[in-house]
């Protein structure tokens, strides 16, 4: 990662770069922001976030949705913030399993893939120069849209949960 904050930034717009900046300290925070004592592996608080009842794995998916609208926004090209979507999905839908996704979260990091993508596009110069509008709303809404299905579906499985439990 730390190659990558290191890249020329010259094919983004000096008024991105703080939000450039802010997006790789999230993209940080949730996937690599600890290292697990006595080993070179790293954590974020994505897989931690998960362990919190209720809203913990939904604050997740929203910061990476956040990152997603971003990476759009700079003008990377439709298919890989396709390809950012998808890992995404992903993500949300294995944190959304009760302890088994939280395990999971320590090794499926949806978030650098999508900053690698990001990286990339900088790095070869293929951002393009605006982002789509009529794309920027579809984005806007299928990311909303994962966010409260990812909400519902959290809400389901506490109730059940709950039920069982509870009888």
């Amino acid at each position: 990662m730390s190659d990558l904050r290191n890249l020329s930034e010259s094919s983004i717009a000096p008024h991105h770069e703080s939000t450039l900046q802010r997006v790789r300290q999230i993209g940080h925070l949730l996937d690599n922001a600890f290292v697990i004592p006595g080993t070179n592996r790293r954590i974020g608080i994505d897989p931690l976030l998960g362990l919190l009842p209720g809203g913990g794995d939904l604050a997740g998916v929203a910061l990476s949705a956040y990152i997603v609208f971003e990476a759009a926004r700079f003008g990377v090209p439709k298919s890989s913030v396709l390809r950012m979507v998808v890992n995404l999905i992903a993500d949300a839908l294995l944190g959304t399993l009760p302890l088994l996704g939280d395990l999971l979260d320590f090794t499926w990091k949806a978030n650098s893939m999508n900053l690698a993508l990001l990286e990339s596009h900088i790095t070869a110069g293929t951002l393009q120069r605006k982002a789509d509008r009529n794309f920027m709303l579809f984005l806007t809404i299928v990311l909303l849209a994962i966010v409260a299905f990812v909400g519902t579906l959290i809400t389901l499985i506490a109730a059940a949960l709950w039920k069982l439990l509870m009888g």
